[in-house]
């Protein structure tokens, strides 16, 4: 039976928008406005001829939908916010200076903060490289590098980001154990500048489709599941004391062999 093969998305990347100052269209909004109203008062107040009827009664229709075409076009952009701007629900751009800004009033306009957010994941259960059930949870520090991917190329981008946390924990955690006692192995209680490098790299991989850096992460919560946490520490004691024991032959038979080597 022959498959057929997958459709590749297409990617949306960012690029810059045209726009112009909002300031500068504010300032012939106010003077349009202005001329309206002096026209209205200086027709109401004297005696004009019919070329002067025929000019106002044009100027009443024009100059109204002049002020609000140009009223449409503005909106603001905050400090670390961006505008994608579309135009028929094609990608025209992405602004990103902060202020009054004003653009063509048929262009559509989506605001997007591109500030850093913070997510604490929930306590996640996983079963580490030996097959242990684990506690685990992580706090990561993530924000919109590409606007255009974040808005166009997934559905929710903030749920985007939810589902690929709890993936790449789950990945993580399966991938070492909790705990060697005899230090041989990275583990994820042990080596945790190892392990939130791992996940960085493994979140970002992840969310580059949707237009996302992780800048920091780091776990957050770190256990044996509680249905074998106390056979575990049980364990674990047991370990220590072996090794301890170890240890003290180890001390011996090293004392006993320097003694004949001076003998």
């Amino acid at each position: 039976m022959s498959q057929e093969p997958a459709i590749a998305m297409s990617t949306t990347r960012e690029r810059a928008a045209w726009s112009t100052s909002g300031y500068l269209m504010l300032v012939l909004f106010l003077f349009l406005l202005a001329l309206f109203v002096w026209r209205l008062v200086g027709f109401a107040g004297g005696a004009p001829t019919d070329n002067e009827v025929a000019g106002f009664i044009g100027s009443i229709f024009l100059v109204p939908v002049a002020l609000i075409t140009i009223a449409k076009g503005f909106y603001m952009i905050q400090p670390n916010q961006a505008a994608a701007i579309t135009l028929f629900a094609s990608y025209r751009g992405t602004d990103r200076k902060a202020g009054l800004r004003w653009v063509w009033p048929w262009m559509g306009k989506t605001r997007i903060s591109v500030r850093a957010n913070n997510v604490v994941s929930e306590k996640l259960k996983v079963n580490d490289l030996r097959g242990n059930p684990i506690e685990i949870a992580t706090n990561v520090v993530w924000r919109v590098a590409d606007t255009a991917q974040a808005l166009f190329d997934v559905d929710d981008y903030k749920a985007f980001v939810l589902v690929q946390i709890e993936a790449a924990v789950r990945s993580i955690g399966s991938r070492y154990p909790y705990d060697d006692i005899e230090h041989h192995e990275v583990t994820l209680r042990g080596h945790h500048d190892v392990i939130n490098s791992e996940l960085r790299d493994e979140l970002n991989a992840r969310l580059s489709l949707a237009g996302i850096t992780v800048d920091e992460c780091g776990l957050t919560h770190l256990a044996y599941a509680p249905e074998i946490a106390g056979a575990m520490l049980r364990r674990q004691q047991a370990e220590a004391v072996i090794a301890a024991r170890s240890r003290l032959v180890e001390g011996a038979v090293t004392m006993v062999e320097h003694a004949l080597a001076m003998l």
